[in-house]
């Protein structure tokens, strides 16, 4: 196989995923309408060359170079491809925020392994880069909605092979996703875990995770609303998040099914009928301002597609 010529480009455009959705810790993750786009380009230069072109407001923080996530994502298809890396060049729109809990260190590694896959014209299937993102990002509750769209299950069952469940999601379910301007690396949002949790509290979690994904299956409100509980991570992760209890009472109140931390925080997810969308907005918004905080809060579809890549002749 050989390199791409100087040149060649292609668009990939990746959603962003909220994870968990209360009591899926780890496993559960849905995919929504709120993307990143990356143009990849290769560009002239050694195999140490990674050029990163922001070109929205968020993300002027991050830098190129090639210790950067997406590059090194694009280094495994290389290595896995057997060809010698090359310089590239990416020039990213950012819609999801990083640090906010949707997903969006998931949007980077997905897009550097899709992009440079699709630059060698697709030499690795959708399985193997499905398992480079998982070892990448350590977990597969982002990167897996992430790359094939939809709501996901995953876990290794007695194969140890990592196990993908598609599951329904009722058309009537929308999520209304409160984004504050407040940041929350995933790594303190971890820390603040125990390392063991009693057996009650993970025979809960079993349990609300049945409700859950029966109610996001059919529609039901109630067992959505029953489904939404977690004992595992959420207890300890809300004094990290300013006014994070408030917004999900005020979410509740106007209407939401439920409400939960998304991903590692700080944003919140509240899942609803699509008539309720606006007021609720509305009522979380105002919420975090009363607690002095800033925030937006779209309403969003589930994402089917997962991300995909088009050849780019601009």
């Amino acid at each position: 196989m050989i390199q791409p010529p100087i040149g060649k480009k292609v668009l990939v455009e990746v959603p962003s995923t909220t994870a968990n959705l209360g009591p899926g810790f780890d496993c559960l993750g849905a995919a929504l309408d709120l993307k990143n786009y990356f143009t990849i380009k290769r560009i002239e230069g050694d195999r140490e060359r990674f050029e990163l072109i922001m070109e929205s407001t968020e993300g002027n923080h991050l830098r190129g170079g090639p210790e950067n996530l997406f590059y090194r994502a694009a280094q495994r298809v290389w290595q896995a491809a057997q060809i010698e890396p090359f310089a590239l060049e990416a020039r990213v729109k950012l819609a999801v925020p990083p640090a906010r809990g949707l997903g969006s260190s998931a949007t980077a590694i997905v897009a550097g392994l899709v992009g440079a896959n699709a630059l060698l014209n697709d030499p690795l299937s959708k399985e193997k880069l499905l398992e480079l993102a998982i070892d990448i990002e350590g977990h597969p509750d982002n990167v897996v909605p992430s790359l094939l769209g939809g709501l996901c299950f995953t876990a290794k069952g007695a194969s140890q092979r990592w196990r993908v469940v598609r599951c329904d999601w009722h058309n009537s379910i929308k999520a209304v996703v409160a984004i504050p301007s407040l940041r929350l690396s995933t790594s303190e949002a971890r820390r603040v875990m125990p390392k063991t949790v009693p057996i009650g509290d993970a025979v809960v979690n079993l349990g609300s995770l049945t409700l859950l994904l029966n109610g996001l299956r059919t529609g039901r409100e109630d067992l959505i609303t029953d489904g939404m509980h977690d004992r595992l991570h959420e207890p300890y992760r809300w004094k990290l998040i300013k006014g994070g209890p408030q917004v999900c009472e005020a979410a509740i109140s106007a209407g939401a099914f439920g409400c939960a931390i998304s991903g590692a925080g700080p944003s919140i997810l509240a899942l609803c009928k699509e008539e309720n969308g606006r007021t609720i907005s509305q009522a979380m918004v105002r919420a975090w301002e009363s607690e002095g905080v800033a925030s937006r809060a779209p309403l969003l579809s589930l994402q089917t597609k997962g991300s995909t890549w088009y050849p780019d002749r601009g």
